[in-house]
């Protein structure tokens, strides 16, 4: 079985008024038509960078074809492969766009990333020469003489240049007054390599052609279609896939785009009012978890009144989505009606509640704007799916992967099926297949996720053998993830192939849907299960301690502020067992071996310790590297 995509007469409008992006050769020609028709309008504003600065489209064009000069000047040619590593700014897209129009393409990785990484991307994609962020960056890689030696000149964005850099405004001096630069490679070139995240084993190269972004900077118009000059933030590192097609695209509807940063995201939202916002599931558990603080400040009766409207908006909304059959599982005429009768009753308290209370909750979470929150990079937990619906901002979840470019399935705003991953993108087809013979299953059915589409990338840089693993003859990529198709055409996921835990029995686990029901609870902020080859899963938990403290004295037993990296108290971790394993049970379809054996508490996944991705992605192997002893003392060896 084989799901498509099917255009709906607002797609197919969107698609039309977006269809300069479609008659484009390659991405960086959107920049002179942005010019001609929106350049007064405000580009790129970047009020918390190390250089604050803001362009209109004219301003932003004139400087990206002063930037293509410049990196002829200084030795690029077409078909070269620039490393930049560096961090959300213009100058970042400034940089990208310039080697762009100079025929080049860029591997792009974050600046805060492992030097071992960004050694190892500047060697395996063969870079010609190099843009760091600022001198840090250039004096961390610590090239040998031979690394060295194989870049014509290094670009640094930021800062008074170190020894054998070249400082942003003297390599933009050198490109003024040239000629206009204009490659002859056309859509199939490769415009960007990007590296895979390395959840597992050594990151590989992506290369993207325009072709391909193109394809993203079209289709995207079906999921939202922003007026110019229409305010985004962007949260996301730039460099990523999804942050980075989605800047591509809201620029091209001539949207004005301001960089923040995570510490940065609560001021800039209600400063900004934006339209719309890529993000990922991390980001809304953040603020979810934020109001929750909040309202603990309250009164009592306050805090009563504002659980209880919560309640009633969230059953009330569910309540609607029953009615309308936007579930994952399908619903029956007879309990579409009596739904439809509990979304009457319901009403009058959610009216009354949407016109006093959540626009001025809207207004502090996001703005009280935000049309279109686009939520990418994992599935969101139903408790914060529900939370935000209640309040009315209905997340838009979509799906895709470093080598689709990466969006290829999003919910729409008239068709989000809560649990769901969307409905396909143009020109896009999803199969679902068996995992041991691979044959076409049928709706409903779970299976290993197949897609084909514009976006999918043509293979690995430099692994053939890589690549033969994951693209069949015929052109289907193997996601390596599981999941089933609803008969709408909606994927839904399941889990992840490589994650799947399997017990000494034999039992097929998947930890993801697992890991959501239990993170629902207000005691936990982290949670990774394990168990491979053992008789019973177990947790790895990241507490919110002011909350277990709390939870653990009305008890009666007494534990110690500071909960992270050791097993913890034996009374206070039987007792948490026991309300994990109570949330997994009440899970819908629930099995007798979802449940754990144990729980241990650990210090927090992050970034910065390498345990998440930049896209805040679990990294397993990290994760269960650093905390085995915990594991083992979990299983009593």
């Amino acid at each position: 079985m084989t799901a498509s995509w099917s255009p709906t007469a607002r797609e197919t409008d969107a698609l039309q008024r977006h269809a300069h992006v479609q008659r484009l050769s390659r991405v960086d020609a959107v920049w002179p038509w942005l010019a001609d028709r929106h350049g007064a309008i405000a580009a790129v504003d970047a009020p918390h960078a190390a250089h604050p600065e803001r362009f209109n489209f004219g301003e932003l064009s004139e400087r990206i074809a002063t930037a293509a000069a410049a990196f002829r000047r200084h030795g690029v040619t077409e078909g070269d492969v620039v490393a930049l590593f560096a961090e959300n700014s213009p100058r970042w897209l400034v940089a990208d766009q310039g080697l762009m129009r100079a025929g080049a393409a860029d591997a792009v990785r974050g600046a805060s990333a492992p030097v071992e990484e960004l050694r190892y991307i500047l060697m395996d994609c063969q870079a010609t020469a190099l843009v760091v962020q600022n001198a840090e960056v250039w004096r961390r890689l610590a090239l040998s003489p031979g690394q060295e030696t194989q870049l014509r000149f290094v670009l640094q964005l930021e800062g008074e240049p170190a020894e054998g850099t070249t400082g942003w405004e003297a390599f933009l001096a050198s490109g003024a007054g040239s000629d206009p630069v204009r490659p002859a490679g056309g859509r199939e070139a490769v415009a960007t390599v990007l590296y895979t995240s390395g959840t597992t084993g050594q990151p590989k190269g992506v290369p993207l052609t325009h072709a391909n972004l193109l394809h993203q900077m079209s289709s995207l118009a079906c999921v939202a279609y922003p007026e110019p000059g229409a305010p985004v933030l962007s949260v996301l590192p730039i460099w990523h896939a999804y942050e980075r097609s989605a800047s591509y695209y809201f620029l091209s509807c001539a949207c004005t785009q301001t960089y923040t940063t995570i510490k940065q995201l609560k001021k800039d939202l209600p400063r900004v009012r934006p339209i719309a916002m890529a993000t990922v599931p991390r980001l809304w558990e953040a603020v979810q978890a934020g109001f929750e603080d909040v309202l603990k400040t309250f009164p009592p009766s306050r805090q009563r009144l504002l659980r209880a409207a919560l309640a009633n908006s969230a059953a009330q909304r569910k309540a609607v989505r029953t009615a309308r059959n936007l579930l994952l599982e399908p619903v029956s005429s007879g309990g579409r009606l009596r739904a439809f009768g509990s979304a009457a009753l319901r009403w009058p308290l959610h009216a009354l509640a949407s016109t006093l209370i959540w626009p001025k909750l809207r207004r502090q979470l996001s703005g009280g704007q935000l049309a279109y929150p686009i939520s990418g990079g994992g599935a969101i937990a139903p408790h914060i799916d529900a939370f935000f619906e209640a309040v009315g901002i209905e997340l838009l979840v979509g799906y895709g992967l470093t080598e689709t470019s990466p969006v290829v399935s999003c919910r729409r705003p008239w068709r989000n099926i809560r649990g769901s991953s969307g409905l396909p993108m143009p020109q896009t087809e999803f199969r679902i297949v068996d995992p041991d013979n691979g044959q076409p299953l049928a709706f409903r059915q779970r299976g290993r996720v197949m897609v084909r589409g514009p976006q999918v990338m043509a293979g690995y840089l430099g692994k053939p053998e890589a690549s033969a693993k994951v693209l069949d003859a015929e052109g289907w990529f193997d996601t390596g993830d599981l999941g089933m198709l609803l008969p709408d055409g909606s994927v839904a996921l399941t889990g992840r192939a490589k994650d799947t835990i399997v017990l000494s029995s034999g039992e097929n686990i998947e930890p993801g849907p697992l890991e959501e029901a239990l993170v629902a609870s207000p005691l936990i902020e982290q949670v990774t299960l394990v168990g491979q080859d053992e008789r019973q899963l177990g947790a790895l938990l990241v507490p919110r301690a002011e909350a277990i403290v709390a939870w653990a004295a009305e008890a009666g037993i007494s534990v110690a502020p500071d909960l992270g990296g050791q097993p913890g108290d034996p009374a206070l971790l039987r007792l948490l067992m026991r309300e994990c394993n109570s949330l997994l049970k009440q899970r819908s379809g629930s099995r007798g071996d979802e449940r754990l054996a144990g729980v241990v508490f650990v210090d927090p996944f992050s970034i910065e310790n390498g345990l998440l991705t930049q896209t805040l992605k679990q990294r397993r192997d990290r994760i269960t590297s650093r905390d085995q002893h915990l594991i083992d003392a979990l299983y009593g060896r």
